[in-house]
């Protein structure tokens, strides 16, 4: 043996936090948590209670807010950079025909197979999920870190965790109560259950 433990399915089996039927291209409010990897502090520190963002923190910070540039049914609402995390509620618009994403800013979704139809006429894009924008915006964060690192000719390893958390938003005190949460997140750090002692 190498070491490392073998693969096995009923060990290492991953439970799926995503509602089986659930469409998560359709329009409503999500909240969004995700992680650094081993939860360690990448994007800053807190300091009196107010989140003091890295240079790390500043690519996570401004990639997020470039993410309604990328996909236009995607529109920011409250968010926070934590020092090992990041929490945002996010708003999914429906989509029209032919809506959906900007071909010239981003590239990972066509039309169909990409190619015209026989009639030449527009076809409707596949309205992109949570998961594609979430896969999106920790490949941008990743991206820009690991341009850092090497300039400073230091490895990076790995930055997110696999996963994410995701909540459906499904009414207003529940709204409330997740907004006021990311905002005081920062002076209530000390007690969060991502933070590390």
């Amino acid at each position: 043996m190498n070491g490392k433990t073998k693969y096995n399915p009923n060990i290492h089996h991953r439970k799926s936090i995503r509602l089986k039927e659930y469409n998560y291209s359709q329009a409503g409010l999500y909240f969004i948590t995700i992680c650094c990897q081993n939860r360690i502090c990448r994007f800053g520190n807190v300091v009196d209670g107010e989140m003091m963002l890295n240079e790390f923190g500043i690519v996570a910070y401004n990639e997020w807010v470039k993410l309604s540039e990328r996909f236009s049914n995607f529109e920011l609402d409250v968010f926070q950079i934590m020092p090992n995390h990041m929490h945002g509620i996010i708003l999914l618009n429906d989509i029209s025909v032919g809506a959906g994403v900007n071909p010239a800013q981003n590239d990972l979704y066509t039309q169909n197979d990409g190619k015209p139809n026989d009639n030449n006429r527009t076809t409707a894009r596949v309205a992109p999920t949570v998961s594609n924008i979430v896969g999106a915006y920790k490949s941008l964060v990743a991206n820009g870190c690991l341009d850092i690192f090497k300039s400073q000719n230091e490895t990076m390893g790995k930055l997110w965790q696999r996963n994410y958390y995701e909540h459906i938003i499904r009414n207003e005190q529940s709204y409330q109560t997740i907004a006021e949460y990311i905002i005081n997140n920062p002076a209530k750090w000390a007690d969060d259950k991502f933070y590390l002692k």
